[in-house]
């Protein structure tokens, strides 16, 4: 039995350590350390669980730890376990900066342990039904938006929001990237709260961004173009829309929905598909595929480097941001 802790018990941290409770056949949960005394005594009345006086005497007693602490503090927790050769799970983003994400990844390399990152859109049933559809996408838009909540502003909403799709569109999309660009404002914080960017790839996929925090509704949709194909994927509803078309192979039948391209090309058979979506819970399935990750010698799902190149991205886009922002400073 694998014991695992958590570090960091406010919002995020609870919803973790309640799901590794319930996942009790695979996983012994030892404990938590928070330094907050409301967080601590929120959990301990919540779960009945030990509260550890310190990270390095949690670390003493676990094989695994789960990292649910601010960013910031992110480098400091991982760095302390991967140095005691300890499994690390650690929330999205890896860390703070990307040279601290760079460096985790030599210590992880050197540990000789498994470092799984929290990108939990991965997990979400309909992303995870979608991806046998997707075959070379050229152009992906995507948009996060979500209403306003002062918990996350603290950085800015690529690193908040837009860093999830990020990460799916890089699983996806198998390419270097030729270019970025990116405008956003700041309305309510010191950082801007509505992004939009836009990534071109070696292999001319284009991918259009939009994550806002300041929005009036909620919205996490993603929309792959193919060649003769469609796929919408809602995060939020967990559903799957596909729309594929096909030659037409001899006479099409009457009830078929064909589109003619014209004299001498052949005619398109229009498919709809929407599959059922199984419904799951994408925190929970990701830690437990950390877990299978370290009993089987298997890479995670989403690995450390995953986890640095969506982090490498977003940093450029934060910089394009901020070139934009001075732009419309120095036009005033």
């Amino acid at each position: 039995m694998l014991k695992v802790g958590v570090l960091g018990a406010g919002h995020l941290g609870k919803i973790h350590i309640k799901l590794l409770l319930e996942l009790s056949d695979v996983y012994e949960f030892v404990g938590f350390y928070d330094p907050s005394d409301a967080n601590a005594t929120a959990a301990i009345e919540a779960f009945d669980i030990v509260r550890f006086e310190s990270v390095d005497e949690l670390l003493d007693v676990v094989d695994a730890i789960d990292i649910v602490t601010p960013t910031v503090s992110h480098f400091e927790c991982a760095s302390k376990a991967l140095r005691r050769s300890k499994h690390v799970f650690i929330e999205k983003p890896v860390t703070e900066t990307v040279d601290e994400a760079k460096i985790l990844t030599g210590l992880a390399y050197e540990a000789g342990v498994k470092v799984q990152v929290g990108h939990v859109e991965r997990f979400n049933p309909a992303f995870q039904q979608a991806v046998p559809y997707l075959k070379n996408p050229m152009f992906i838009e995507t948009h996060r938006l979500a209403q306003f909540n002062p918990r996350g502003t603290d950085v800015p909403v690529v690193l908040d929001l837009m860093i999830h799709d990020l990460d799916a569109i890089l699983s996806v999309v198998k390419s270097g990237i030729k270019r970025i660009s990116a405008s956003g404002v700041s309305v309510v914080s010191d950082t801007p709260d509505i992004a939009n960017a836009r990534i071109e790839f070696d292999n001319g996929c284009v991918a259009n961004l939009t994550a806002s925090r300041i929005s009036m509704k909620n919205m996490r949709k993603s929309r792959f173009f193919q060649k003769d194909a469609y796929i919408s994927v809602d995060f939020l509803t967990k559903e799957l829309e596909v729309v594929r078309m096909q030659n037409v192979e001899g006479e099409p039948d009457p009830f078929d929905m064909v589109l003619e391209l014209g004299e001498g090309k052949p005619s398109k058979k229009i498919l709809f598909d929407k599959p059922d979506i199984q419904d799951t819970n994408a925190i929970k399935e990701e830690l437990f595929t950390f877990q299978q990750a370290i009993v089987n010698d298997t890479k995670p799902i989403v690995s450390i480097e995953d986890g640095r190149l969506a982090l490498e991205v977003a940093a450029q886009i934060v910089e394009k941001l901020k070139t934009s922002e001075a732009i419309v400073v120095n036009n005033k």
